[in-house]
Order: C-alpha cells, then sequence, then structure tokens
C-alpha cells in the first residue's frame, strides 16, 4: 500500500484532451487519476472539514466546501448563483457588490450541451470548456454571448422552456449520450424562442445578447474503461473509507467496481488516498 497524497480536496482539475485528462487536487499536491484507471483505491476521510473560504473547522460542508457563516454571508454562496435571473447586484441586495461586479458583471455564455441529454447551460465565458468537463458533457455548443449573469440567467430560463437545463447523473455514469445534431437544436431553439429573444435584446441592447453562428460543436471523450452495471453513491458522511478497482473518471465523479463517487460534493473534505 502507497500514499499518493492527503490534504483538503478540492473538485478534480480536468484538461480538454482525447480522453480528458483528470488529476485530484489533495490541498497543494496533485494527483494524476487517469494513470491509476485499472488499480486498487483506498480513500479515506480523515475526520476533517476546514472551510475552503476561511479555514475554519466544521463539522457540516456547506454549498460544497464552506461553514455556515461563510455560507449566509458570501456572495458566492447565495440563491442567485443557482438562479442567476434573480441577481441580487441588480436588485441593489449583493452581499459583496465588489465580487459580483468582478463574476456577475462580466462575459457569459449560454450553451447546449448532451451529457444525459440535450440541456442547456450558462457559464462564465473563461470557463469553458472546464464547466463541460466538470459536467461530462460529450458534446457542446456556445449558441449565445451575454454581457452579464443576469442576462444569461434569463436567456436560460427562456430556452429551458423548450430543453432541459439539468443533468441526470445517473443517467450520465451508465454510458456516453447518444450523438445529437446541437446546430439543429439550437435553430429550432431560436426559431421557437425568437419573440423572447428579440425582446430581450430590446431590453438590453443588440450588443448585450449576440448569437455564436460561428461556434462550433467540441467533442469529449473521457477515460472510462467500464461502466457500472448498477449505480451506488458513495457516502463519506455515513462510510469514510471508500476501496475498489478505478474503472473511469466522467465529469466530477470517479468509477469504482464497487461504486461511484462525487468528488466535487465533498469539497473541503481532509481525505488520504492510497493505492492498494
Amino acid at each position: 500500500m502507497s500514499e499518493l497524497g492527503r490534504g483538503a480536496l478540492t473538485k478534480m482539475a480536468v484538461r480538454l484532451d482525447a480522453p480528458v485528462q483528470y488529476s485530484l487536487r489533495l490541498g497543494d499536491a496533485e494527483v494524476a487519476v487517469n494513470p491509476l484507471i485499472g488499480k486498487a483505491l483506498r480513500l479515506e476521510f480523515l475526520g476533517a472539514i476546514h472551510c475552503s473560504h476561511c479555514g475554519r473547522k466544521t463539522k457540516k460542508s456547506y454549498a460544497q466546501g464552506y461553514c455556515y457563516p461563510c455560507m449566509t454571508k458570501l456572495a458566492q454562496c447565495d440563491s442567485c448563483i443557482m438562479s442567476p435571473e434573480k441577481c441580487h447586484y441588480d436588485a441593489g441586495t449583493c452581499r459583496e457588490p465588489s465580487w459580483g461586479e468582478q463574476f456577475c458583471m462580466a462575459d457569459h455564455v449560454v450553451y447546449l450541451a448532451n451529457s444525459s441529454g440535450v440541456k442547456v447551460g450558462i457559464t462564465r465565458a473563461t470557463q469553458l470548456p472546464t464547466r463541460w468537463l466538470d459536467q461530462g458533457a460529450s458534446q457542446a455548443l456556445p449558441i449565445l454571448r451575454v454581457a452579464t449573469r443576469l442576462q444569461s440567467g434569463l436567456v436560460e430560463d427562456l430556452l429551458r422552456s423548450q430543453v432541459a437545463d439539468r443533468t441526470n447523473w445517473r443517467a450520465l455514469l451508465k454510458g456516453d449520450a447518444e450523438p445529437v445534431d446541437l446546430p439543429a437544436v439550437r435553430e429550432q431553439l431560436f426559431d421557437t424562442c425568437q419573440a423572447g429573444l428579440e425582446a430581450l435584446q430590446q431590453r438590453f441592447g443588440l450588443q448585450a445578447i449576440q448569437p455564436l453562428a460561428a461556434a462550433e460543436v467540441v467533442e469529449m471523450r473521457y477515460p472510462v474503461a467500464a461502466y457500472p452495471a448498477k449505480i451506488t453513491s458513495f457516502d463519506l458522511d455515513k462510510s469514510p473509507v471508500v476501496e475498489g478497482t478505478l474503472q473511469g473518471i466522467k465529469g466530477q465523479y470517479l468509477i469504482f467496481d464497487t461504486g461511484v463517487i462525487n468528488i466535487r460534493k465533498y469539497t473541503a473534505y481532509q481525505l488520504a488516498v492510497q493505492q492498494l
């Protein structure tokens, strides 16, 4: 048994390649995960969680890695992060206006992705293709560039009347999604939602909401040797040890022959990783 690393867990680092390349991040150390496929591993929760913002020890992780006080005061933990169409900065009630100016008053991209089926999503322009890789998308297509997070949320709210805005994680881990003609889906959405998109352009200006007509579909392939026949999810809060042979990586999930674990869910958990 050899220890590969230990420390505070954060979401895996990802890099677009064929296949996608992953690294576990434990404190300041990074452990390449792709070479570990086919190896027997042990992940052990060491019993401590330290807030990823302030470092305070907390019995429970809130909003994926924060203590309760930080969860209640940080703008990045506010409800509008999940519902950007309800932007607090726009309403004048942002917890941290300077943070909102940096992260919300910046170019965002509205995209289509195919992971467990076609979905619409939004992200800061600087977060592509990382956002797609974290979601385990096999195909993705940027369709609109917008000037602020609020505007991206309003566009997403309009488009999700026609297409889903969530990923079915169980379907994601059962295999690759069937290929979809995303440009055709884009054109159908634009046609169906034309009146709504034009109304948003009139409200915010033509330059604020711009179609990305020249964008091309990005294809992604994940390092998975075998998908599970039955999906069982590990819970470090109930059982602190995960053991098994690593069979693949997709999205932020490690796929073992004994079950799957969502690494991002355990941000700020102190973890030790060993090769058996």
